[in-house]
């Protein structure tokens, strides 16, 4: 089982993937949906992996919406790339 050390590397890996997603959506000038969304997915995963072991229900909840985001904008970002290869 993961010990509070390794939760707290895995959660901070994931506030890192979260925010780097956000500043690369801010500054980037042309922002690849798949990057941005897997980032902000992973970063949520590895979130709520360090909460296994330092559980807060609202934060299990907002990890849980960010990954249904997360999920939602890659899906659209594969159908958007599918329908401009047909």
């Amino acid at each position: 089982m993961l010990d509070g050390f390794w939760a707290n590397v895995i959660g901070i890996s994931g506030s890192i993937l979260i925010v780097c997603a956000y500043a690369y959506n801010v500054y980037a000038k042309d922002v690849s949906a798949f990057i941005y969304n897997g980032a902000n997915l992973a970063g949520a995963i590895f979130l709520t992996i360090s909460l296994l072991v330092h559980f807060n229900l609202a934060s299990f909840l907002l990890e849980m919406v960010w990954i249904t985001i997360a999920v939602s904008g890659l899906w659209k970002a594969y159908r958007t790339q599918a329908r401009k290869q047909s």
